[in-house]
């Protein structure tokens, strides 16, 4: 097959196609994941005086012990494991126009946590260890585009976090690339136009997180636009972010994995007494179109779906989209606190009388006020079978107007305007924004469910 004649198989007139496509990738490859104990792990151990599981290479990431003191939430001291992974990966999207219209490539992976074993993943997903090729696997497909000197227009590109609660200080490069060369299509990679994303990223456990959090950076076509008038809302909206990073207290320090308080190892995990939260599991894994085909690794494993919403509304007299932004803090954040969706928790975590604020609001929500309504899965390299209900609600007139000093109505353009900075929003919101921007792009009351 020619070059031309591939990059043509690989663009889907109609979505249908896409979907024979994808089941094609599904039944051509081989994908076994068993969770084994965490002490018959290959390659990985426990260290002897501290209780870390690290890698025999140094590389790739450990499973530590976190203390956290802070002067928020119910819950103001505690102790849990957390990956520990410093370094930066990247995840690139490459972008190019077929008749004017953009396309974004790509890839059918496979992910050792998957629910649904193949997702759709950003051309290139891969830490530092993998792209530097430490487990002596296969070069990454595309990885020149996204380094110097990289041919193409750099669209976005900035550094943003992975989520805080199970990761410690865990960043990746999100960086989008447009290029107008002719791209070698391979196998397992396609182009999907921003409608086509729009379908498939309402359908349960396709579109990946990290897909997702990539594309929350792509910027809107551009159009007019007061600058005053943003610029004076952006620095009001700014100035609460920046009065919740400075009036919070968030202390974090490693300790020995064997000293985190209330979790117990047992039967080749590490679980927490009460059952809750998460557990660190083990995983023995094949799949055959990976750089490395055979291994095995620790994961962590949530205990329950969580959910993740947003609550929205839209002031008199306008069509704009208003979400209720949180100022959170999660034990593995950079900076303190970073822009969050009104709702992040797993429900079966909490004491009914520590419930979250605005939960009962989004549970109980009608169906007709509910905007949208799509379970995604979280980050299948290092979470096993984790996954959001992801929802948008709009609020009815009876709402009330004080949401606390914790909460502020936003406008959704501006919040993906800093969805585009370096820690300002928490990767959970950037994928519900990922959803706004490939949608209507705003929609209107019940317009997706």
């Amino acid at each position: 097959m020619t070059e031309q004649e591939g990059r043509r198989a690989a663009v889907f007139s109609q979505i249908e196609d896409f979907h024979d496509w994808l089941a094609d990738e599904e039944r051509s490859h081989a994908f076994d994941v068993r969770p084994v104990p965490l002490e018959d792990l290959t390659g990985w151990s426990f260290h002897p005086d501290t209780g870390v599981i690290g890698h025999h290479t140094g590389r790739f990431f450990t499973i530590s012990g976190l203390l956290v003191d802070t002067d928020q939430g119910p819950v103001r001291s505690w102790s849990q494991p957390i990956i520990v992974q410093p370094e930066t990966g990247i995840l690139g999207i490459l972008v190019k126009r077929f008749g004017g219209v953009p396309h974004f490539l790509l890839q059918a992976k496979m992910e050792p946590g998957n629910i649904r074993p193949v997702q759709l993943s950003p051309t290139v997903q891969a830490t530092r260890s993998n792209y530097t090729r430490v487990h002596g696997g296969r070069p990454v497909p595309y990885l020149e585009y996204f380094q110097t000197p990289r041919r193409g227009r750099v669209v976005a590109d900035v550094l943003q976090q992975e989520q805080g609660s199970w990761f410690l200080h865990k960043r990746n490069r999100n960086i989008i690339v447009e290029v107008d060369e002719e791209v070698p299509v391979l196998p397992g990679f396609c182009w999907l136009t921003g409608e086509q994303i729009g379908e498939l990223i309402l359908i349960d456990n396709l579109v990946n997180m990290d897909t997702r959090t990539v594309l929350a950076g792509y910027p809107p076509a551009p159009g007019p636009e007061d600058p005053e008038v943003r610029d004076a809302s952006d620095v009001a909206a700014l100035s609460w972010f920046t009065e919740a990073r400075a009036g919070r207290r968030l202390d974090r320090g490693l300790i020995p994995l064997n000293e985190v308080k209330d979790w117990v190892r047992a039967d080749g995990r590490i679980s927490h007494r009460l059952d809750r939260y998460f557990s660190v599991m083990g995983v023995s894994v094949e799949i055959d179109n990976r750089e490395v085909s055979r291994w095995s690794q620790p994961m962590v494993a949530p205990r329950e779906r969580g959910v993740i919403a947003f609550l929205a509304r839209r002031p008199p007299a306008s069509d704009d989209l208003e979400l209720l932004v949180r100022a959170h803090t999660q034990a593995g954040t950079f900076d303190v606190v970073e822009m969050a969706p009104t709702v992040q928790c797993a429900p079966g975590n909490h004491d009914p009388d520590r419930r979250p604020p605005f939960l009962d609001h989004v549970l109980s929500a009608p169906p007709e006020r509910i905007l949208l309504d799509v379970v995604h899965s979280e980050e299948g390299g290092r979470l096993y079978h984790a996954e959001n209900r992801y929802l948008i609600v709009e609020v009815d007139a009876d709402f009330p107007d004080d949401v606390g000093e914790d909460f502020r109505w936003m406008d959704a353009r501006r919040l993906a305007r800093f969805g585009r900075h370096c820690d300002h929003v928490e990767l959970e919101a950037r994928s519900l924004l990922a959803c706004l921007r490939f949608l209507d792009p705003f929609p209107r009351q019940g317009a997706h469910r």
